[in-house]
This record gives structure tokens, sequence and C-alpha cells, in this order.
């Protein structure tokens, strides 16, 4: 089974795009990688420690998303608490996930 990377929609084998977003179909990108659900939440606060990260998507087996989160510059502890249990409880739901992950430009 395929499915699509941005919507999680079942695609025929060799689909170059998704027939119901119209997301390109392909290769992850070098800013979406898979994690096991127990190195979920240590790799969003790595990322979010980088400093050029503008958001971070958390999908699951099938593509779906299940946590987009903006990450802006000051973001500190008591704003991040919510969003790492949020992912907390997301790593208790699946047992892998994909992250994508936009960065600032320069």
């Amino acid at each position: 089974m395929v499915f699509c990377h941005k919507c999680g929609t079942d695609l025929p084998e060799g689909a170059k795009f998704c027939y119901k977003c119209g997301a390109l179909q392909g290769p992850p990108s070098p800013n979406e990688f898979s994690v096991a659900s127990e190195d979920l939440v240590r790799t969003v606060k790595n990322l979010i420690h980088e400093g050029n990260v503008r958001k971070i998507i958390v999908r699951d087996d099938q593509g779906r998303t299940l946590l987009e989160l903006p990450v802006t510059a000051g973001v500190v502890g008591a704003v991040l608490a919510p969003w790492l249990a949020a992912v907390g409880a997301i790593a208790a739901l699946v047992s892998h996930c994909t992250i994508s992950v936009e960065r600032k430009e320069g």
C-alpha cells in the first residue's frame, strides 16, 4: 500500500501526485524522517533547540497528520510544556511516526 505523504490518502502504486490533495509524491525529503515512539519527544525537543525550525509536523504510519507544532523564536518552557505533553500522548498511541520539519531560510 502507498499513502499520500501529506493527507494519508490510499494511492495506487507509482502515483506521482495525490488525487485528493495534489501533493507531489516520491521519496521523503531530507527534512522528513522516521522515529520510533520512544524517541519522539526527545527528537522534537532536539529540533526545537536547533533554533532554525519553523514548524514540526508529526504523522502516523499512514501519513495522517497527528500534530502540527509551530515553533517561533522565544519559545520557552511554559509555552512549550503543553505541546510536549501532546507529543508524549501521541507517542503513547503510535509505535512509529514520521516527522516533517520546515526550517527557516538562511
